[in-house]
């Protein structure tokens, strides 16, 4: 691959399914660009094993062995900081990320609702709980805040009669691994520019009215 090739770190907590899905599309030199890194918040999770098959250095910061969480996210910043990438993608980070890394790169996650409703942890069984016909996904730049930086990008998902959580969040996982693929490239290959609350790409900017 291409040394001008975009450098994104990836943080995991869990399976590391949508670091799967992109540790597949950057594959493909069209792609370009390539996983540089892989952090995670636990040790001995199958998001680390994809890295460690794929290649890619990883590293593990627990919070519960920092004094404090402001030092959790000083070190946290100066590992992905060792690795110079263009993007963070927090995939399936279940961390709040403090300011050392939030000012230093862009941070763009998931979310399995369309935000801004049903934020936090449980929003798919919130959803369910509403009784929402449509749900769906969010990818968003992260803030300060939990999952309220600006979207990106939303794709919607029917709730069918006799879902329960776990049938629903497979659906939406599944249609959440290609919008995150897709935003990353286009992100990468056109930049983005955030107004307020709203994101541009690239061919998108516009001036402010």
């Amino acid at each position: 691959m291409s040394q001008s090739a975009a450098r994104l770190v990836v943080l995991v907590s869990g399976s590391g399914t949508n670091l799967q899905a992109l540790l597949d599309a950057v594959a493909e030199p069209a792609f370009g660009a390539r996983v540089v890194a892989v952090g995670a918040d636990r040790d001995g999770i199958e998001g680390l094993a994809r890295a460690e098959r794929a290649g890619v250095p990883w590293f593990v910061h627990r919070v519960s062995d920092f004094a404090t969480r402001d030092a959790w996210d000083e070190a946290l910043a100066a590992s992905i900081t060792e690795h110079k990438p263009d993007l963070v993608v927090s995939a399936g980070f279940m961390k709040i990320l403090g300011p050392r890394v939030l000012t230093a790169f862009p941070v763009v996650n998931t979310h399995p609702s369309l935000l801004p409703a049903f934020p936090g942890a449980h929003a798919v069984r919130d959803a369910l709980a509403y009784g929402v016909r449509v749900t769906g996904c969010t990818v968003h730049f992260v803030d300060g805040g939990v999952d309220t930086g600006p979207v990106i990008a939303q794709r919607a998902v029917a709730v069918e009669d006799g879902d329960d959580e776990h049938s629903l969040h497979e659906r939406i996982k599944t249609v959440e691994r290609g919008l995150l693929v897709e935003v990353v490239g286009r992100l990468l290959r056109e930049g983005g520019t955030v107004r307020g609350r709203h994101v541009y790409f690239g061919s998108q900017r516009k001036d402010p009215q």
